[in-house]
């Protein structure tokens, strides 16, 4: 019932669809990109180059982007950041051949990435009562799940249906009309972040010292997620008979089990503090990647796989709750950006490690997945005191 009464508030609808549309474009991007590219025939060099710039751009762009919605609002951040990464998708399709077109595109498509994500969990406390925050986040943390799936599904289809260069284009439309679904809607319209202060300074959010602990404590998720990837991918390979859809079917496993995971935690009347919840929930996911080690048979990891996905969702869900309570007044906008920023670099970190373990040892793969996870844990678990509000002092500026 608690997810029934979530969809039927006003607005909330509307707000997860536009934001779901809009970022859809995120879990094409690596694998359009690649295909665009390859079908230009660039050299895989190349294309590893363009990826690149797009990751990296994108951790910029986040919280940049997300400290000028914390100043100026959110409509005019997204429509504008829309349109800018939809010149940079339409510089990939019409020169995917040219070698400083190419990553170009790709740095300006991830550099203005409309920061749909952030802009939706700071409004979350506007369109829903308190008792239904939880609820909320939880559903937010297992509706993103699904872009990962859909993402590269949708690349394929059309691809085969067209042609990597028309996924590309899509991929420009999908993230402008999503970006005006939310923009044009009346909490995303009326929003405002309270008076930023003084003692926020240049650090921003980044002042807290239990938001940046938190921060790096999901660096570890990310990190796990990294090398689980790069887990199943080299698990496939060595079982290409027994594991219908390789990779990818263990890839879409944990998905679902990080799905099946959001759905009841938002499902659940919690007693414990969002602070005791996260520490316990991110060393929950480490144990739940320990099974991995023993690297059985293609039906026994395709229920591993599973269990490993359970704990992402919840754990992020719980997470968003911390975040928008540590951030300091005025940057909780770009403290969610940060939070994106922050588990994609663990995650690409986790993809490097484990990608040159591969070669030599999957057990090693599987434990630096789960050692990952586990050293976040712990760091949360440490960190946990820290784990309260951010005092508010005198005003810098009025508030708009």
């Amino acid at each position: 019932m608690g997810y029934l009464a979530l969809l039927r508030a006003p607005h909330v609808t509307r707000l997860l669809g536009g934001t779901l549309l809009g970022r859809l474009p995120a879990g094409m991007t690596a694998l359009v990109i690649a295909l665009a590219l390859r079908e230009a025939g660039t050299p895989y060099s190349r294309i590893g180059l363009a990826t690149a710039a797009y990751a990296i751009a994108a951790a910029i762009g986040g919280p940049v982007l997300g400290r000028i919605v914390d100043r100026t609002g959110q409509p005019r951040v997204l429509l504008a950041s829309a349109v800018v990464a939809g010149g940079g998708y339409a510089l990939l399709a019409l020169a995917p051949g040219s070698a400083w077109a190419a990553p170009l595109g790709a740095a300006v498509a991830g550099l203005a990435m409309p920061p749909l994500e952030p802009c939706l969990r700071s409004l979350w406390p506007e369109v829903v009562t308190e008792e239904q925050l939880d609820t909320a986040y939880a559903f937010d943390s297992a509706t993103q799940q699904l872009l990962y799936v859909a993402g590269p599904l949708a690349v394929a289809g059309i691809a085969a249906g067209a042609s990597p260069t028309v996924a590309l284009w899509t991929a420009a439309g999908l993230g402008l009309l999503g970006a005006l679904v939310v923009a044009t809607s009346a909490p995303s319209r009326a929003w405002r972040a309270p008076a930023r202060h003084a003692s926020s300074g240049l650090l921003g959010p980044l002042r807290s010292p239990g938001l940046v602990l938190l921060l790096l404590g999901l660096a570890g998720a990310g990190w796990a997620v990294g090398a689980q990837n790069v887990l199943f991918i080299a698990y496939a390979e060595q079982h290409p008979d027994g594991l219908p859809g390789g990779a990818g079917t263990l890839l879409a496993l944990a998905a679902l089990g990080g799905l099946v995971g959001a759905l009841g935690y938002g499902a659940v009347k919690w007693r414990s503090t969002t602070a005791t919840r996260t520490w316990v929930i991110a060393l929950a996911m480490a144990a739940s990647y320990l099974p991995l080690l023993l690297l059985p048979s293609p039906g026994p990891m395709a229920a591993l796989a599973l269990l490993s996905g359970v704990g992402l969702a919840p754990l992020l869900a719980a997470a968003f709750v911390l975040i928008a309570e540590l951030a300091p007044t005025g940057t909780v906008t770009e403290a969610f950006a940060w939070l994106i920023t922050l588990f994609a670099t663990g995650n690409a970190a986790g993809y490097a490690v484990s990608g040159a373990l591969a070669e030599s040892t999957l057990p090693g793969v599987a434990l630096c997945a789960a050692g990952g996870i586990a050293l976040g844990g712990l760091l949360l678990l440490g960190a946990r005191r820290l784990f309260h509000p951010m005092p508010t002092p005198a005003p810098l500026v009025a508030a708009a």
